[in-house]
């Protein structure tokens, strides 16, 4: 019995550290990023030239054969999940003009690394865009036990500039 007791209060423990963090629903980050009127939802599917650019930059290849994106104004957002060390941190990435103009952290998942959340790191995203091999133009400063949402959070925001240059190319 001692044994059933240990085992559920262990389940209860795991439970807590896996714990969802909402700092911003996907609805609320649309809303805040461009008013009452948010555009339709548009879909971007991969070729398999974007599936080997994207696997490139993530590391692993994208989840799905496409991916939802808004635009309106030369602005694209793009709301993404990526792994920290073992579950998917949600992002909403905003695109102006081929640069960051905003990097949230909609919801962690992860038991630590949450302070890639804070307005402070996510500056460092301002204004970055893509430089050579796809890799950011500056350098992101990591954040001690961290380090597995950092890299996160800078795939994401590689793979938004990617995609935003894919969509103005097939505009133009």
């Amino acid at each position: 019995m001692r044994l059933l007791w240990l085992a559920l209060f262990l389940l209860f423990c795991s439970s807590l550290i896996q714990a969802e963090s909402v700092y911003l629903s996907p609805e609320d980050f649309l809303s805040q990023t461009f008013g009452e009127n948010v555009p339709a939802a548009q879909a971007f599917w991969f070729t398999k030239a974007h599936r080997e650019a994207a696997t490139r930059i993530l590391g692993h290849a994208p989840a799905g054969a496409r991916l939802r994106y808004w635009q309106e104004n030369g602005r694209s957002v793009w709301i993404m999940d990526e792994i920290g060390k073992e579950y998917p941190i949600t992002f909403g990435v905003v695109v102006n003009q081929q640069a960051i103009e905003q990097v949230r952290v909609l919801i962690y998942r992860e038991s630590r690394g949450w302070e890639i959340r804070s307005a402070a790191f996510a500056r460092q995203f301002l204004q970055a865009h893509l430089a050579a091999e796809q890799k950011l133009d500056r350098q992101i400063d990591g954040i001690t036990g961290a380090t597995l949402s950092v890299r996160a959070m800078q795939n994401v925001t590689r793979l938004a500039l990617y995609l935003d240059q894919q969509i103005n190319v097939a505009t133009r």
